[in-house]
């Protein structure tokens, strides 16, 4: 039981919870995500079982793509709804945004940008998780982190009582946090911003088109066939390179062979056998081809 598995995770699940759920349904421990969803969002959420797991860590870098809400003219401890709201701006001056404004901001926050994440994020500060430290009445400053958005931007919106809200799509590198881009926002314009929605969709190469609700993952007669075999997860995400019977026998000994693959530009390279199995994961390293992970 090895492949890789797209849930179009629900809200009020966290990705630990769609994990465990899934543990269950297929019978087996050996399942991980490729990159936290948090527990308002929904959207696609790549799981890997078995031996790919081991693919998981070059997935997770992959960049992705999120439709969101965010609220401007309220501040929350947590930068989304689930936070308790600190701070509102007065609902004149709220009134008066102009949209030309919301634009500027955003294109001020497109591209290469130094951003500080969530004090209730993930991270770990002095070995414990970032909102377990703010739940426990610490202060916690974390450091900015260079992410790309290579997209932002913003679609319909309305005004409502004392806020403004402003659907927006985001295509950005691993690590990004849209809760941070809606807080920023609202910093930009001066009245503050969290997110109110968010749905993730797209990781990579993967879509919602992909994706199938643990719900109905939860009820099928063989689970197993909602896999997506580990062969064809690791050709849709890298190049791939057919190498000779001799060559893949020193493939699955770990021995080197000579880099002789020129089709692709991509550092890393999925190899196969004459047969079709996937063998491994490498990298051009001088004359011969080195192994970040082999699969048999």
């Amino acid at each position: 039981m090895n492949g890789l598995l797209v849930i179009d995770k629900p809200s009020e699940w966290t990705s630990h919870d769609v994990v465990g759920r899934s543990r269950r349904i297929l019978n087996t421990r050996k399942i991980g995500h490729a990159g936290t969803l948090d527990p308002m969002a929904t959207g696609v959420l790549v799981l890997g079982v078995g031996r790919a797991t081991r693919l998981l860590g070059f997935i997770s870098g992959s960049d992705k793509s999120y439709s969101a809400t965010i609220r401007l003219g309220q501040s929350t401890i947590t930068d989304d709804a689930e936070g308790e709201v600190i701070e509102r701006a007065l609902p004149e001056v709220v009134s008066d945004v102009k949209i030309a404004s919301v634009l500027e901001g955003i294109a001020l926050l497109t591209g290469d940008i130094d951003q500080v994440p969530s004090s209730v994020s993930a991270i770990k500060v002095d070995g414990q998780r970032a909102y377990a430290k703010v739940r426990a009445g610490d202060e916690v400053h974390l450091k900015p982190r260079r992410v790309h958005i290579r997209e932002f931007t913003a679609g319909d919106h309305r005004f409502g009582d004392g806020y403004l809200d402003v659907d927006v799509e985001v295509v950005c590198s691993s690590g990004t946090y849209i809760r941070a881009l809606a807080r920023d926002l609202g910093n930009e314009l001066g009245i503050g911003g969290h997110l109110t929605a968010l749905r993730r969709s797209r990781v990579g190469p993967w879509t919602l088109s992909d994706a199938i609700s643990l719900e109905t993952f939860g009820s099928l007669e063989n689970p197993q066939a909602a896999l997506m075999p580990i062969e064809a997860a690791a050709a849709r995400v890298f190049p791939t390179w057919t190498v000779t019977d001799d060559e893949a026998g020193f493939v699955r000994n770990g021995r080197r062979i000579d880099w002789s693959y020129t089709e692709s530009a991509e550092p890393v390279v999925a190899m196969f056998d004459e047969a079709g199995t996937f063998l491994a994961l490498a990298e051009q390293h001088g004359p011969t081809a080195k192994y970040l992970a082999v699969f048999v």
